[in-house]
C-alpha cells in the first residue's frame, strides 16, 4: 500500500504541491504526465531520496515520512538502468540481499534470473548487455529483497517496441506471483492501459486528475490533460504508420 497525503516537495526551483494518492496493497498504479510534470521528483520523495516540505508518506501502513531510504522497503528501477560497471550481473542482483550463509541469497538470484530470462548472463559483466539485458537486470535487482513497492521511472521508454512488449509482460507476471505495490512513471497511455489499476496525472507540479487509465483516456478533466492524451494517440499512430 502506498498513501501520500498532502505531500509538497521542492526539487531547485521545481516544486511538487499538494499530492495525495492512495494505491491499494498489490495493485499497479501509474503517474502520467508531460516532461517536467513533477513525475521522478514524485518518486523520489516516495523513496526517500528528497526531503519534504510537507506531507506525509505512509508505505505498507507504515509511517515511512522520516525513514532514510534504506528503511522503507522500496526497490528503484530508473530508466538509465544504473547497474554497478565494476560487478557481474550475478553481483548486480544480489546487492541488497545479505550476507549468503544458507543459500537463500543464491537462489534469490537464481529465482529472478529464471523468471527474467536472463540466467546465462549472470556470470558476465554488465557493459556489454543489450537495453533490455540491462533493464532485466535493474528490474532483479530491484526485486531481490523483495520491497513492498516497486517504483518504476520509465523503465521501457529506451528500448524497441518488441523489448519493451516483453519487459512489460515479465513485470505483469511477476506482479501476479509476489504481489508488490507498484507506482509507475510513464508518458505512455497504452502502457498504462495494459498494465495499471489506476492514473494519477501530474502537470506542472500538480494532481490534475485520478482515475483509471481507461477513465482519464475517455474524459480528460481539463483542456490540457486532454492535449495531453491527444498528444499521446497522435504520436502512436505516427509510429505505426512508420513501422
Amino acid at each position: 500500500m502506498i498513501r501520500l497525503v498532502d505531500l509538497a516537495v521542492g526539487a531547485g526551483g521545481f516544486r511538487l504541491e499538494d499530492v495525495s494518492l492512495d494505491v491499494p496493497p498489490g495493485a499497479h498504479a501509474v503517474v502520467l504526465g508531460p516532461t517536467g510534470a513533477g513525475k521522478t521528483t514524485l518518486l523520489e520523495a516516495v523513496a526517500g531520496h528528497l526531503p519534504l516540505l510537507r506531507g506525509r508518506v505512509e508505505l505498507g501502513g507504515i509511517d515511512a515520512t522520516r525513514l532514510p531510504p534504506e528503511r522503507r522497503g522500496v526497490g528503484f528501477v530508473y530508466q538509465a538502468y544504473h547497474l554497478f560497471p565494476h560487478l557481474s550481473v550475478r553481483a548486480n542482483i544480489a546487492y541488497g540481499l545479505p550476507a549468503d550463509g544458507d543459500g537463500r541469497r543464491a537462489a534469490r538470484v537464481a529465482e529472478l534470473a529464471l523468471a527474467l530470462g536472463i540466467t546465462p548472463l549472470l556470470e558476465r559483466g554488465v557493459a556489454g548487455l543489450s537495453g533490455g539485458e540491462q533493464q532485466r537486470v535493474a528490474l532483479a535487482r530491484a526485486l531481490a529483497p523483495s520491497p513492498r513497492v516497486l517504483l518504476l521511472d520509465e523503465p521501457f521508454a529506451a528500448v524497441d517496441p518488441a523489448t519493451r512488449g516483453a519487459l512489460r509482460r515479465e513485470l505483469r507476471a511477476l506482479h501476479e506471483r509476489e504481489r508488490f505495490t507498484i507506482l509507475h512513471v510513464t508518458h505512455d497511455f497504452a502502457e498504462a492501459r495494459r498494465l495499471a489499476d489506476t492514473a494519477l496525472v501530474l502537470m506542472e507540479g500538480r494532481v490534475v486528475q485520478q482515475g483509471t487509465p481507461a477513465e482519464v483516456l475517455a474524459r480528460p478533466a481539463t483542456a490540457a490533460v486532454a492535449a495531453f492524451v491527444r498528444g499521446d494517440a497522435e504520436l502512436r499512430a505516427a509510429g505505426e504508420e512508420v513501422g
